[in-house]
Formats: C-alpha cells, structure tokens, sequence
C-alpha cells in the first residue's frame, strides 16, 4: 500500500506579485523553495489564510532572495496582494516509509523571509 504524505509546507507565505496573464504557477523565491524541497514544476496545493480559498497549481523558481511570491494565471484571482499563504508539496510513499517520515516546514516573515525551518 502507498500512502500521500504532506513532503514539506511553506508557512505564512506573503503574495508579494499577481499576474492574472500568465500562463499558471505560483512564483516562489528560490532560496524559499530549495529550504522547503519544492522543485519547479512540482505540484503544490495553495491555502489561503486570508481568505480561505485553496487552488492547486506547480511552483516556479523565482529570484533567489527576492521574497517574491507571484500568483500567476486565473489563480491570481483567487488571491489579493498581502494575503498569506500555505504552500504544500506531496510525496506518494510506501507504508514502511510513512511510518518514519518527516515533513520539512519553513516558516517565513515579514519579506518572506525564512524565520526557521523544521523537520516533524
């Protein structure tokens, strides 16, 4: 059996950018997604705190220590600039894996800067 396991969470994105005429996406800083082991054009669940709106989309790496945080295509509507985030990757794992597996959480501030980063 496998199972669908929460890989790793970006907490308390701030979208910093909304481009309604792109072609999808969430923009994320790279330096963000390489802490929270996210690959461009990996999928990812967004969840908006502000709101309460959740989309699903892939990420895209953008400037390394830009704190961008893009929305990008029709999703773009779904959010406003200023809104927060939480941005989820997945992994498909076997039982044995599951049992053992740690999530990364990153956790950002003010500029999207990473505040901390932890393995649970």
């Amino acid at each position: 059996m496998f199972r669908i396991i929460c890989k790793s969470k970006i907490h308390g994105a701030e979208v910093t950018e909304k481009k309604i005429e792109y072609e999808g996406s969430i923009t994320v800083d790279d330096k963000i997604l390489k802490e929270a082991d996210i690959l461009p054009g990996e999928r990812v669940d967004v969840f908006d705190l502000t709101n309460g709106k959740r989309f699903t989309t892939y990420a895209i790496s953008g400037e390394k220590n830009s704190g961008t945080i893009c929305v990008n295509g029709a999703a773009a509507r779904l959010v406003e600039i200023g809104d927060r985030l939480i941005i989820v990757s997945w992994a498909l794992v076997s039982e044995e894996e599951a049992t053992n597996f740690k999530k990364k959480v990153v956790f950002v501030g003010k500029g999207n800067k990473i505040k901390k980063r932890e393995e649970k």
